[in-house]
């Protein structure tokens, strides 16, 4: 297959996920979902996850983890219970259509965060975050990375310590990448990453 072949059959597949769902649906379905993540999905509680921008098919995914128990929560469990396909779709699809609001991170911890995100750990093991966020947080969509830039400092610092303590299994996919990458942070590491993360943009 020549080049050209190849990234005319990647950009038909991306547009296929993307095109799985209806925004206009999406919207009318996601007002349960704006009481914690906000109306756009931009949360205002720091402990609830932004999902404006996020990719569809990293979406899709997490709200099927919920409904399957791979990932737990009494909240986003109970609701993700009763939702149809083409509601998650539709959910994804709006939510992927929203602007994300751009948020700044704690100058005092950008050294260390920076050095973590854009180069890693050597010593420890831990590759450096943009290796598969991308260098602007953007993740990355045919491999189902997701958007983390702009994401509250808070529930990214929850989420690497529940893929530090094994709570989240979620990259069962990706042979425990982020439960071992977490593994080897320690928590001033997290705090710092967590912080250069929400400033990304």
């Amino acid at each position: 297959m020549s080049r050209f072949a190849l990234l005319i059959a990647l950009l038909s597949f991306t547009t296929l996920v993307q095109a799985e769902g209806s925004a206009e649906a999406g919207q009318q379905k996601s007002l349960t979902c704006s009481a914690c993540h906000g109306a756009d999905g931009n949360s205002l509680n720091p402990e609830w996850p932004s999902l404006a921008g996020q990719h569809t098919r990293y979406a899709i995914r997490q709200i099927k983890a919920y409904q399957s128990g791979e990932r737990q929560n009494v909240l986003m469990s109970g609701m993700a219970m009763g939702l149809s396909e083409q509601d998650i779709d539709d959910l994804a699809a709006y939510y992927a259509a929203q602007p994300a609001v751009l948020r700044t991170a704690d100058p005092a911890l950008v050294p260390l965060g920076q050095q973590i995100y854009r180069g890693g750990i050597a010593e420890k093991g831990i590759p450096a975050c943009s290796a598969c966020h991308g260098p602007k947080g953007v993740g990355n969509l045919l491999a189902g990375y997701p958007v983390i830039r702009g994401q509250h400092a808070t529930y990214t610092a929850a989420t690497l310590r529940a893929y530090k303590s094994g709570e989240r299994k979620t990259d069962s996919s990706y042979s425990q990448m982020m439960r071992n990458i977490a593994a080897g942070l320690s928590n001033e590491e997290i705090i710092a990453l967590a912080s250069y993360i929400q400033g990304l943009r």
